[in-house]
């Protein structure tokens, strides 16, 4: 008796392994609790089995297999409550926020608030999906009705040309061109118009074709603008004579604005604005009219500006410069 009351003292003093488990501090588990371990462990299993999976892949697999995983975004996928659109995705086309981001159009998120606002449209129809698929060289895309210009492989530039260069990418005599300004580019590229060996001043330079053509052509009327430096002072005479437009030997040519920017003695300066582009127009308008021009520069094709691009420098087109020519040029 004395032994089990010695025996039963032992556990009272011990207490229960309950008892000793709140002495300790340590929490209690219940059954479904210590089962928890083994089944993290299966559930790790595919995780387990995916990573040896992809270690059997080709290293082009597994290239491939990474760029999809970067390009994968959960804001992507329809939301239940997002409006829907009837545009149709194309096949293997990339984002439509990326193309916009690549485009310079601004960063990736404020793009997708673009979307988001309904102020982005792919081939006419408004898009509202983040992961509305397209293609950027094909798809035209326009954000508040102003193209954007998507396609990777087309480029646009200003160039400032000095006086004495020839408005040719070659020349058989080796005089200066405008491809010894314009460096190595990867795509050909095309002088949008033509300026005179010793007019200097803004040419475009792109491999965009339809553009080009559209910039150029009278149809269009997209205003090219001049600095004209010719004897002073200019009576007003002449300048409603301008302004009413003046025949040559070639035709009858209107202007759109002429202005006297200084009317200095004894040169003044000029500004006239016209949407024709035939040889040697200004000089031959101006010389028409009793003032001979002694020096000539454009500052301006449609809305881009020479601004403080200097002699002999060229410089890629903004995004926003680039949507602006477009639609100066009706596209």
């Amino acid at each position: 008796d004395d032994r089990r009351g010695s025996f039963g003292r032992g556990r009272d003093e011990r207490g229960s392994f309950r008892d000793r488990d709140d002495r300790r501090g340590a929490p209690h588990r219940g059954r479904d609790e210590r089962r928890s371990a083994p089944e993290h462990g299966r559930a790790d299993r595919p995780a387990r089995a995916a990573r040896s999976a992809e270690r059997d892949l080709s290293a082009a697999a597994r290239a491939r297999l990474r760029i999809l995983r970067e390009e994968f975004d959960p804001q992507d996928e329809d939301r239940p409550d997002e409006a829907r659109d009837t545009y149709a995705d194309v096949p293997g086309g990339i984002r439509l926020q990326k193309a916009l981001a690549q485009a310079g159009v601004a960063s990736r998120r404020a793009c997708e608030e673009l979307i988001a606002d309904g102020r982005v449209s792919v081939d006419g129809q408004v898009v509202r999906r983040f992961g509305a698929r397209v293609d950027p060289e094909k798809s035209e895309i326009r954000v508040d009705g102003m193209r954007v210009a998507t396609a990777p492989d087309l480029l646009y530039y200003a160039l400032n040309k000095p006086r004495g260069v020839v408005s040719t990418m070659s020349d058989p005599e080796g005089r200066p061109t405008l491809a010894d300004y314009a460096g190595q580019t990867e795509e050909r590229l095309f002088h949008v118009g033509r300026l005179d060996t010793e007019t200097e001043g803004l040419i475009l330079l792109t491999n965009d074709g339809e553009l080009a053509n559209r910039l150029t052509h009278p149809r269009y009327k997209v205003i090219k603008t001049y600095i004209a430096k010719v004897p002073g002072p200019v009576p007003r005479e002449v300048i409603r004579q301008v302004r009413a437009g003046v025949e040559l030997e070639d035709g009858f040519v209107e202007v759109d604005s002429f202005r006297v920017v200084d009317d200095a003695e004894p040169k003044a300066l000029v500004e006239i604005r016209l949407h024709e582009g035939r040889k040697h127009i200004v000089r031959r308008l101006l010389d028409a009219v009793g003032h001979p021009v002694s020096d000539l520069a454009r500052t301006q094709v449609g809305p881009v500006g020479l601004n403080t691009l200097k002699p002999g420098t060229m410089r890629a087109l903004t995004p926003k410069e680039i949507s602006e020519l477009y639609t100066a040029a009706g596209m």
